[in-house]
């Protein structure tokens, strides 16, 4: 499942990445010319698909805070959910199985690595000590 998982997560990281970059580099009027939406809030979409897209993978491979990896993948189902709702609005159902499937896969990455493979404790020495607080005299 851990290979299934991992697999899921960079593809969906890739993809996250790419489509978040585009939405901050593209001009505010191509945007949404495709899109009926406010140019900021196309910006600000970007800027969560890019740090969600990171989230995906950067919190396993530094084992830094690997929690975060299924609330990242959470946050992108809502996304995907928007897109798929704007999808259906604006255009053909065949057109919104896309943002659906992609949704679905960031569905099962937040309960694989919430529930069947989470990513284990951090690898960083001082997160595996616990405060001790000196004894009273």
């Amino acid at each position: 499942m851990t290979y299934v998982l991992w697999t899921v997560q960079v593809l969906l990281a890739l993809l996250f990445l790419f489509a978040g970059g585009m939405k901050l580099v593209m001009p505010i009027e191509e945007m949404t010319k495709q899109m009926p939406m406010p140019g900021l809030f196309l910006r600000f979409i970007g800027v969560c698909e890019l740090l969600g897209g990171l989230g995906l993978v950067l919190p396993g491979l530094l084992r830094i805070r690997p929690g975060l990896t299924p609330l990242a993948a959470a946050g992108l189902v809502i996304i995907m959910i928007g897109a798929t709702a704007l999808t259906l609005a604006i255009g053909p159902v065949a057109t919104a199985l896309i943002p659906l499937v992609v949704g679905l896969l960031a569905a099962f990455v937040a309960y694989g690595r919430w529930r069947l493979a989470p990513h284990r404790g951090s690898s960083l020495p001082w997160a595996r000590c616990r405060f001790r607080a000196p004894p009273d005299d």
